[in-house]
């Protein structure tokens, strides 16, 4: 991990947050597991929670909130649908398979951004990049392969993780290409709240309640804005202070291995043998496409709910 010359490193060390950073993100799936809401009421509440925590500093830029060019509009509402859509079929995912496989499939949006952006923008790959994509790849099949032996709920969530990634990477690829010219915290705020919003409009025409949950589903609403946002996310876009997107960027490798262990221990689910070796190969595949890919962007840098991290260093400096 290199940290920036120009940055003052923390009394805390970099690799202390950056592991607390990768355990919060990896509760998520955990957290929602716990929750007998439906999945659209979850990412709902965990997005308007969010912004609810975001809006004091959200304040600071009242006049800059409204300040927005209609064609930024319409690329705020088109991201903030893709991020809605990832978390129906993410968290729905979760439901029908295991953490291990959902959370591993979904390490392959760094690889599609890459792609996306070889169509949108004509960037460029190479042989390292192409190998570990096509080990990542195999890695996904092999997952689903294996699942189907299992049970064909298992490979429907496998094909809803898969999608939900497709969407986010869609996500990233618009972010990209507005966070140029848009402080981050207001994108973020924008588009958690279209996001939100347009769950909420899924909860209104499907007939979804918005109250009359447990207690235990409100804590889990709030543990999902706090931990896997603020300490996972957040902390990840207050580290890039510190150290290149690269590294920060490789947190998305340690996702699947802590939200799998975590699922062992407090849900009890078990690891094949088949997911094991094709988590394994996801993980290689993509640490290779990382490591030694030319096109070490800032869209690389973790996925699942932060889409403007460098822009939050800026607004910090």
């Amino acid at each position: 991990m290199n940290s920036h010359a120009t940055s003052k490193s923390p009394a805390i060390p970099l690799e202390l947050l950056y592991v607390i950073g990768i355990i919060a993100i990896s509760f998520s799936s955990i957290f929602i597991r716990w929750s007998d809401a439906e999945v659209s009421v979850i990412g709902m509440y965990r997005l308007y929670f969010t912004n609810l925590l975001l809006l004091p500093l959200a304040i600071r830029y009242r006049k800059e909130l409204f300040r927005i060019q209609p064609k930024t509009w319409l690329m705020l509402g088109i991201s903030g649908l893709m991020l809605a859509l990832h978390f129906l079929l993410w968290m729905g995912s979760l439901r029908l398979t295991t953490v291990a496989s959902s959370t591993v499939i979904l390490t392959l949006e760094p690889i599609m951004v890459v792609i996306g952006s070889y169509f949108l923008f004509r960037t460029r790959t190479n042989r390292f990049m192409i190998i570990g994509m096509g080990m990542a790849v195999l890695g996904s099949v092999a997952i689903g392969w294996g699942d189907f032996a299992l049970s064909g709920t298992a490979l429907q969530g496998d094909i809803l993780s898969f999608l939900g990634t497709i969407a986010v990477a869609i996500h990233m690829l618009i972010s990209k290409h507005i966070r140029s010219h848009m402080e981050a915290l207001i994108y973020n705020f924008w588009v958690f709240f279209i996001a939100g919003s347009a769950m909420a409009l899924y909860n209104v025409f499907h007939d979804i309640p918005f109250t009359g949950y447990a207690a235990k589903d409100w804590g889990v609403f709030w543990l999902l804005a706090i931990v896997p946002t603020l300490f996972g996310h957040y902390l990840f876009n207050w580290l890039l202070k510190y150290m290149n997107a690269g590294a920060v960027s490789m947190a998305v490798l340690g996702e699947p291995v802590f939200a799998s262990l975590l699922a062992f221990w407090l849900l009890g689910e078990s690891l094949t043998g088949i997911q094991l070796g094709a988590g394994v190969l996801i993980l290689l595949g993509v640490w290779v496409f990382i490591r030694f890919g030319k096109d070490k962007t800032e869209a690389l840098v973790p996925p699942d709910l932060m889409a403007t991290e460098e822009e939050m260093v800026e607004r910090e400096k």
